[in-house]
């Protein structure tokens, strides 16, 4: 499993559109991700800024995300949800939202080689 984190700027004016596209996203949108090993997908809000979290679990995530952007319904939905939102300059060429970088993660249990103790 790998987690991916993700950003992109929401535009003020087309707010209300988008959280009412997510209150409601639709179901072959969310079977297309899971049939492509994607899971825990969420997308969080803050300010006009959305940041997205999901885990990949596959074993060819460049097959899949292509497999993802090929999906008729996936197309139509991002036909809506795309409009609302800013790229931002670093976003790669051809990606809507731009990559983050994972600076820190809580494992689920302690791992070997983590301090024990504060400085």
């Amino acid at each position: 499993m790998k987690r991916y984190g993700t950003v992109i700027r929401l535009r003020p004016e087309r707010r209300e559109e988008y959280l009412a596209l997510h209150a409601a996203v639709w179901p072959s949108v969310e079977a297309t991700l899971r049939s492509t090993g994607i899971r825990n997908y969420t997308i969080f809000l803050h300010d006009d800024l959305l940041f997205g979290y999901y885990e990949y679990h596959g074993d060819d995530f460049a097959a899949d995300q292509a497999r993802i952007a090929a999906d008729p319904e996936t197309r139509r939905w991002w036909a809506l949800t795309d409009p609302c939102q800013e790229r931002l300059p670093d976003a790669p060429p051809g990606a809507q939202w731009s990559p983050a970088t994972e600076v820190w993660h809580l494992p689920d249990e302690p791992t070997s080689g983590h301090r024990t103790e504060e400085p």
